[in-house]
């Protein structure tokens, strides 16, 4: 059991977690702000990534229109601030109604595809929500809105990036727990299964679109959610975050880190965002160098970073199974 968790797939998780809790102590030591503000960002982008992969990694439900959804989170939080309502529990129950609805909505429709036609169907809903967001000009169109009041839970205000920090870095742990419990329970292995073969699947009687329709609101919710918390953090929302591009981002983030695992997409996220920020602080032709630097991780292995890591395992097993391989002419002989 011990040498189990020692193993570098499970280890490495839990240190990396372990370690980001001590960034806010450091950037106050070292006076540099920036770093809790980047961390808190990525940590963000890590849940709305663990939110997609509960569509992606586990359903196969190729999805460009994430970004909706997190659009949804940060005018859930825009809207009623621009109507002087600071609760943030207003704000999350609005956030979860309007994303439980619209994703149910969408992804029924959506799901009566398949394919390439479910991928353009759910970007164009995205799009179709950017259009509607951009047409309101009475809550600033294409120029966004800014925030003036940060989200209170009852005394704890998203007004700090050390606020937003702890909270994301708290849903993060939480997330990635319950992604690896559901990862193994009935509900995430019948999704896997209708991943790999959906006929099958519904020929032993399981229901795999109602499966696959509750996966998608489900991802759609925790994308909202993601989107409140990048809305407080930058204190403005803007159209630009239901962009293409971002659900592109976000696939990018589950597949670099692996899809299907329970942490590859936060592994995906900071690594994405790490080395994006610190190519652009070396040249400015950062986007050609990560391009091909994405294009590379998917052709050295299809797990993704967590796949890496799971080939990495101590000797313990090999060890004990040559053991018990010397074992067996002994009692053969006996």
């Amino acid at each position: 059991m011990m040498s189990n968790l020692l193993q570098p797939a499970k280890l490495v998780p839990v240190l990396l977690l372990l370690a980001l809790a001590v960034v806010p102590p450091l950037a106050t030591a070292t006076g540099d702000d920036f770093l809790v503000a980047f961390f808190a960002r990525a940590l963000i982008y890590a849940i709305a990534a663990s939110a997609l992969n509960i569509a992606l990694g586990f359903g196969g439900l190729v999805s460009l229109g994430h970004a909706l959804f997190m659009g949804i989170g940060m005018y859930s939080v825009s809207l009623p601030v621009f109507y002087g309502v600071s609760s943030g529990w207003i704000h999350l129950v609005f956030c979860v109604m309007v994303c439980a609805l619209v994703g149910g909505v969408t992804g029924f429709v959506s799901l009566r595809t398949v394919g390439i036609a479910f991928i353009m169907i759910t970007l164009a809903f995205a799009q179709m929500g950017y259009f509607v967001i951009v047409s309101l000009k009475q809550y600033g169109g294409d120029d966004g809105m800014s925030i003036g009041l940060a989200s209170n839970f009852f005394g704890l205000r998203l007004d700090s990036a050390q606020t937003i920090f702890y909270v994301a870095w708290g849903l993060v742990v939480v997330l990635s727990y319950w992604l690896a419990r559901l990862r193994n329970a009935p509900f995430g292995m019948t999704l896997r299964g209708g991943r790999q073969n959906a006929r099958r699947v519904a020929s032993i009687g399981l229901a795999l679109h109602q499966y696959q329709l509750t996966a998608y609101v489900l991802s759609a919710v925790l994308c909202g959610v993601a989107g409140m918390l990048l809305a407080n953090l930058n204190a403005y929302a803007s159209p630009s975050s239901m962009a293409w591009t971002v659900s592109g981002e976000l696939i990018v983030m589950v597949v670099l880190g692996g899809m299907g695992s329970a942490f590859g997409p936060v592994l995906g996220a900071l690594a994405f965002l790490g080395v994006e920020e610190v190519l652009k602080a070396y040249t400015e032709y950062w986007m050609a160098i990560f391009g091909l630097a994405i294009f590379a991780v998917p052709l050295m292995g299809k797990k993704g970073m967590m796949g890496w890591l799971e080939q990495f395992q101590w000797r313990t097993r090999p060890i004990a199974g040559k053991a018990s391989e010397a074992l067996e002419p002994k009692e053969v002989a006996r």
